[in-house]
């Protein structure tokens, strides 16, 4: 039996019940891969429904306004997805009069649109023979095929699209392609695969050989950059805060934080309150004090942030102008968010 039949087989017996496998609109099918992309379904699910009831259609996204979906989009992270993926919305409606493209080499224009996304669009809602190859059919094919190039270098980003292409089912690309995503994410998993149940077990590499936890191999990763973050958490007699907007494009962009003193290492309250920032911002007199007696250390992919919340009161500030029981309106990082679900400013 050839290696796709066996597969979605497997796939039409096993498959799992989601909102995104109902449907063939390209818009939608578009929003769940955006949305998967470095989020496992259990988190995404809730941010698509959420997106699909107050944007139904790419017309209702390109009209919002950024904040509005950075703060939908809050807690999902990798936030330059939600800013790509408003980007297009507003391409689609302005440029292509709200007609989603439909062919691989169209859709990969997209701002945000990968190889990876491309293709399972392309493949789900077009029928268009173009496999994927995201991180669960690297690991099939790593461990079946018994392959030691790493995933994510140059040749192997090669290799494997080459041998995808060549053993995807033609007549039915979309649902071979969900197939093996499927296959990778509930049967051939990351830790404790289900070897035993699995239909390739006969005739897979890795599990002849006990290859199984070696592989896929993957290139060591960047080393991991140090950041210490001071939040300057202002609380004035009238209740106003300072909030601004990241700019630039590190980390965060278009989303709202409290004033930052970033320093090289971690710095106490005299350093701080010496600061050039800091009395720059308070010509008046202040009360400062340590929200977290222990820094929070929030990881990203190649960066961890070592965090200090400073609560800093005084009587007034003339750019303190955001109200505290307006705060939760605006769109900030998780790291913030989930300092303002604990910190309740006193009257």
């Amino acid at each position: 039996m050839k290696f796709y039949n066996k597969l979605i087989y497997w796939y039409l017996k096993n498959k799992r019940t989601l909102p995104w496998r109902e449907t063939q609109n390209p818009y939608f099918i578009w929003l769940s891969e955006i949305m998967l992309q470095q989020t496992r379904v259990a988190q995404g699910l809730s941010y698509y429904l959420k997106f699909t009831t107050t944007f139904p259609t790419v017309f209702d996204l390109a009209k919002a306004d950024e904040s509005t979906v950075l703060k939908m989009w809050q807690g999902l992270g990798y936030y330059s997805r939600a800013r790509n993926l408003h980007y297009s919305a507003k391409y689609i409606v302005n440029e292509l009069n709200g007609v989603f493209p439909s062919t691989y080499k169209e859709i990969i224009k997209l701002k945000g649109v990968g190889d990876y996304t491309a293709s399972a669009i392309a493949s789900i809602c077009f029928n268009e023979p173009t496999a994927v190859v995201d991180g669960n059919v690297y690991r099939v094919l790593s461990r079946y095929f018994g392959i030691y190039t790493a995933i994510n270098s140059t040749e192997g980003i090669k290799e494997f699209k080459t041998l995808a292409q060549s053993l995807i089912d033609k007549k039915q690309p979309g649902t071979y392609n969900q197939a093996i995503m499927d296959f990778g994410a509930t049967q051939c998993k990351p830790q404790n695969p289900l070897c035993e149940s699995c239909p390739f077990n006969d005739s897979c590499v890795a599990f002849e050989k006990n290859l199984v936890k070696e592989l896929p191999v993957k290139e060591k990763k960047i080393k991991v950059r140090k950041r210490y973050f001071n939040y300057l958490v202002i609380k004035t007699e009238d209740q106003k805060t300072i909030l601004s907007e990241r700019k630039g494009k590190g980390i965060w962009q278009g989303l709202y934080q409290f004033p930052l003193i970033e320093s090289d290492k971690s710095i106490n309250q005299k350093e701080i309150v010496n600061s050039e920032k800091f009395i720059d911002l308070f010509p008046n007199e202040t009360t400062i004090s340590l929200y977290n007696k222990k820094e929070i250390i929030h990881k990203l992919s190649h960066q961890h942030l070592y965090t200090s919340f400073w609560i800093v009161e005084t009587k007034s500030l003339k750019k303190a102008t955001i109200s505290w029981n307006k705060i939760k309106q605006f769109p900030v990082p998780v790291l913030v968010a989930n300092f303002l679900e604990e910190f309740q400013p006193k009257n």
